[in-house]
């Protein structure tokens, strides 16, 4: 299950506005890195809609099925607004919807099946 927390304005070529939900992901334990110690996180992704602004605020608190994954990318760069350091990332979090697979997923599996 996904929740949406919140939406985006974003403005297509022809100067149009669209809105985006920000969903996120259930709570998952990470291991740090750089201490060694477990650490609260959820994914987020955004997800586009046809829905008006009034819609989409309507819409926040909403559960629905489907998943949050973690998509490799070429790299990119990326600036942390916190701390305005510029990283390279190759990734980006997708939503999926609950029976859907990624493509990363289905390759795992097919490699999966012809070592069978």
């Amino acid at each position: 299950m996904v929740r949406i927390i919140g939406y985006k304005t974003r403005q297509k070529e022809s100067g149009d506005e669209f809105y985006l939900l920000e969903v996120q992901g259930g709570i998952e334990m990470v291991l740090s890195k750089t201490t060694g110690q477990y650490y609260a996180t959820a994914k987020k992704a955004t997800v586009s809609t046809t829905f008006d602004e009034d819609t989409c605020r309507g819409l926040i608190g909403t559960e629905f099925p489907g998943r949050i994954v973690k998509i490799h990318t070429e790299p990119y760069q990326y600036t942390i607004r916190e701390t305005g350091e510029e990283v390279t990332l190759e990734h980006r979090y997708m939503y999926l919807p609950e029976g859907v697979e990624s493509d990363e997923e289905k390759m795992a599996k097919e490699l999966e099946e012809a070592f069978v």
